[in-house]
């Protein structure tokens, strides 16, 4: 019994262990419910309102942080909040949050990241990690250094379809990778980048990181790490409008031997036409698309245990599910079960890192950097 003892009193307790113990002591070893975690966001424009609406569903929110009084008042209306005007006045004040939001403009995101970690806060930031690989690593020692989770909201990981095409690569339905084709056909009219920073080249950095970035880290989810690039890219609509590309293609050799391709723009006529992911194995060709990843459109298999040939190229829709917008929920969901004890983080910083590492890489061999020197 001294030794059944000491293995309940240490802080964890092995799992050769548990099958060991009488079911009188196991039975009053069942996980009690956690305390609520509590919140704050940084960024009180529209993806920060989305991820106030979710850390209710999980959590608690516990204080909002935005520049512009006003709106920081009218998302403040209604809730038991504190509100800071500034991250520094936030800090300064130090309130009992366990962990920090960061929804601001991409170019903020490295440096608020940084200090929220360092001031003992876990982080959840918004895509895209960073703008620049040194600022990436900046992060990840940043969140070491303070032994604190960071967390990058990659919410098309959850998307239904999608997890079905990564269940049939990874249980070998598809074979052997031989390549995979990203189709990203959205529309950003004049009204999207009005009296905005999206479109300004030190703040959003590029159509890859604000639009598209989910799509190069679901390709890389899926098909493994890419180690060539060649890119084409020109702003052929928008020219008034953005610093940047609205318009590029890219060619990818991935390590494992497959071969890639992307196509993005953003001057789809007059709305949002395609977001698709096509995957060519050796057994198997899969293609997710519709305007969001939301569908299923295409599945042949050689062992097709689904039996979706039977409905031929008809698209299998998810209700009313919309695949970049609805899955936030998910994500914190995960954030809670990570810091809980009780799940792994579903997208590791290595990974993020990964995906700015190859926006980095087309954008360096396009040429197009508008004078940008920081690309790794």
């Amino acid at each position: 019994m001294l030794q059944i003892a000491q293995v309940l009193l240490s802080k964890h307790v092995p799992s050769t262990t548990l099958h060991k113990l009488p079911a009188i002591i196991l039975s009053g070893m069942e996980k009690k419910p956690h305390d609520p975690l509590k919140f704050a966001v940084i960024g009180c424009g529209r993806i920060g309102q989305r991820h106030i609406k979710h850390i209710n569903s999980v959590g608690e929110l516990s204080a909002i942080v935005d520049t512009d009084t006003n709106l920081l008042r009218m998302v403040a209306a209604g809730k038991n909040v504190e509100q800071f005007s500034s991250l520094q006045e936030f800090l300064f004040h130090a309130p009992e949050i366990d962990v920090v939001s960061i929804c601001t403009p991409n170019s903020y995101h490295a440096a608020q990241s940084v200090a929220c970690l360092q001031a003992g806060y876990h982080v959840v930031c918004e895509k895209p990690m960073a703008l620049t690989l040194p600022d990436c690593h900046a992060m990840d020692l940043a969140a070491k250094a303070a032994n604190k989770q960071l967390f990058i909201i990659k919410q098309n990981r959850y998307n239904v379809p999608v997890q079905h095409v990564k269940k049939m690569i990874d249980e070998g339905f598809l074979g052997r990778i031989l390549s995979v084709q990203v189709n990203c056909f959205w529309n950003r009219d004049e009204q999207y980048y009005a009296n905005s920073w999206k479109g300004s080249l030190d703040v959003d950095g590029g159509t890859l990181f604000t639009q598209f970035s989910h799509f190069i880290d679901l390709m890389l989810w899926l098909a493994g790490d890419i180690i060539e690039v060649q890119a084409f890219m020109e702003n052929l609509h928008h020219k008034k409008l953005i610093e940047f590309e609205d318009t590029g293609v890219a060619i990818f050799k991935f390590a494992n031997g497959a071969l890639g391709g992307l196509h993005y723009t953003v001057n789809a006529y007059n709305k949002n036409m395609e977001g698709s992911i096509t995957v060519m194995g050796e057994k198997g060709t899969i293609k997710v698309g519709g305007e969001y990843l939301n569908e299923l459109e295409y599945q042949v298999l050689e062992d097709d245990q689904e039996n979706l040939v039977s409905l031929g190229n008809k698209p299998i829709h998810f209700g009313s599910y919309q695949g970049n917008m609805s899955n936030h929920l998910l994500a914190y969901q995960n954030v809670v079960d990570v810091l809980n004890g009780d799940a792994s983080i579903t997208t590791s910083v290595s990974e993020a890192i990964k995906t700015i590492e190859v926006i980095n890489k087309i954008y360096a061999s396009a040429k197009y950097h508008y004078g940008r020197t920081d690309i790794s």
